[in-house]
C-alpha cells in the first residue's frame, strides 16, 4: 500500500468515527481540563521531559482556555487503566496517553467515557472518540545513519533499544540503511533492555556494546544514561528525544528531537473549537514534530552536505528510504529492486534488515 493509498485508508476510518457529542466543548464556560499521562519522569530530559514540554507549551499558548494536568511514571498495566479512568472521572475532557503501551488500556476506558476525547501517543487504534499520533521518526533515524557510518572507524555502531516493537524496529532498520549507503562495512548491533526508561539496564547495555567492538552509541531509550557512558569513554553518540548535548557536549553527534508541542496546542483547539475528528497522525520532518539538534563540528562537511540534501528530498517526498533491494536477516528479500515499501508494511515492520546484528522474539 502506497502512502497516499494508506493515508487514503485513514481518512476513511476517521470520516466513520465521526465527531458526534464533541462540538459542545467549544461551548463551555470554563477551561477545558486536559490530561496527560506519564510512562517516566518529568525529570527525565527524554520522552517525558519532551511530552511536558510540549504540555507547558499548549497551556501557555491557549491561556486560561484550558486547565491541564499530568501523573507520571505510570507502568504500562493496569495502572494505566485506573490512572486514565481516574483523570477522565474528573472532568478532564481531553486525554492525552503518551505511550504505545496505554493504547488498549485508552481504548477501554474510552468506551467508558465516550464524551471524552483520547489522543493516543504512538497507538494505532482508533474509535469516535480516539485519535492517534506519532513522529516518523525513521526518516530522521535514516539522517543519523548517514553520520554514524562516517563517524565510525571500527564498522560497529551499538544501538540501546527499549522493546522489539515496530516502532523501535524500524527505526533501526532506517538508522542501518543510512549507515550502509555511506559504509557498506558497518553493522548495527542491537541490544534491548525490556524498558523505555531505566538508567542502570542502558548504562550497561551501552557498556556491553564497547566491549563488543562499538565505538559509536545510538539509543531508541528515554535517559541519557548511554550519551554519559559514551562521553566517559570518549566515543561518538546520537541522542534522541531532546537535544542531549548538554550530556556530552564534545561526543553527541546530533539528537533526535521530539517537538509535540504545535501538535497539542492544535489539537486542544480543535476540541475547543468542536471540530476536533478522530484520525491518524503520522508527522515527519517535513511538520516539524520531529527534527535533527544542530550537528557536531566534527562531522565532516560532506557528511553536513549530505545530511541536508536528503533531509530536504525526504520532505518534498523525493526520496524513499525503504526501497529495494532489501533483505531480512535470513536473507529473505523484503522489498525487490525497483519497488518502495508502502506506509502499512512500515507501519507493522517486524523483522531486522541485513546489517542488524539483534535477536527478535519468534511469533507464536
Amino acid at each position: 500500500m502506497k502512502r497516499r493509498d494508506f493515508l487514503k485508508t485513514l481518512a476513511a476510518t476517521s470520516a466513520v468515527a465521526g465527531t458526534a457529542g464533541f462540538s459542545r466543548l467549544a461551548e463551555a464556560d470554563e477551561p477545558l481540563k486536559v490530561g496527560f499521562i506519564y510512562v517516566g519522569p518529568v525529570g527525565d530530559y527524554g520522552w517525558t521531559y519532551e511530552h511536558d514540554q510540549g504540555r507547558k507549551y499548549m497551556a501557555k499558548k491557549l491561556g486560561d482556555r484550558v486547565k491541564t494536568t499530568y501523573v507520571e511514571n505510570v507502568p504500562e498495566t493496569n495502572d494505566a487503566v485506573r490512572v486514565i479512568r481516574e483523570l477522565a472521572a474528573k472532568g478532564n475532557k481531553l486525554i492525552y496517553t503518551t505511550s504505545f503501551g496505554y493504547m488498549n488500556p485508552t481504548m477501554r476506558v474510552a468506551r467508558q467515557f465516550p464524551d471524552t476525547v483520547f489522543e493516543s501517543c504512538t497507538g494505532y487504534k482508533l474509535a469516535h472518540n480516539v485519535g492517534s499520533y506519532m513522529p516518523r521518526w525513521y526518516e530522521a533515524r535514516y539522517l543519523t545513519g548517514l553520520i554514524g557510518g562516517v563517524m565510525t572507524k571500527s564498522n560497529v555502531i551499538g544501538y540501546v533499544a527499549p522493546y522489539p516493537i515496530p516502532e523501535v524496529i524500524r527505526g533501526v532498520n532506517a538508522f542501518m540503511i543510512g549507515m550502509r549507503e555511506v559504509n557498506p562495512k558497518a553493522t548495527v548491533k542491537v541490544i534491548f533492555v525490556n524498558s523505555w526508561y531505566d538508567p542502570g539496564k542502558e548504562r550497561l547495555a551501552a557498556q556491553t556494546l564497547i566491549t563488543q567492538g562499538a565505538d559509536v552509541l545510538n539509543k531508541h531509550t528515554d535517559s541519557p544514561a548511554v550519551i554519559q557512558v559514551a562521553a566517559q569513554k570518549g566515543i561518538y553518540s546520537f541522542g534522541y528525544d531532546s537535544n542531549m548535548k548538554r550530556f556530552g557536549p564534545k561526543s553527541v553527534l546530533t539528537s533526535i528531537v521530539n517537538d509535540w508541542g504545535p501538535f497539542y496546542e492544535q489539537t486542544t483547539k480543535a476540541v475547543l473549537d468542536g471540530t476536533w475528528q478522530s484520525r491518524a497522525v503520522w508527522h515527519g520532518l517535513k511538520s516539524g514534530m520531529v527534527r535533527l539538534a544542530p550537528l557536531n563540528n566534527d562531522i565532516p562537511q560532506k557528511t553536513v552536505d549530505k545530511v541536508d540534501q536528503d533531509k530536504k528530498a525526504i520532505e518534498a517526498g523525493k526520496l524513499e528510504i525503504f526501497k529495494g533491494p532489501l533483505k531480512d536477516q535470513a536473507g529473505k528479500v523484503r522489498v525487490p529492486a525497483g519497488q518502495t515499501m508502502g506506509d502499512d508494511a512500515i507501519l507493522h515492520m517486524d523483522y531486522f534488515l541485513e546489517g542488524v546484528q539483534g535477536h527478535l522474539p519468534k511469533s507464536s
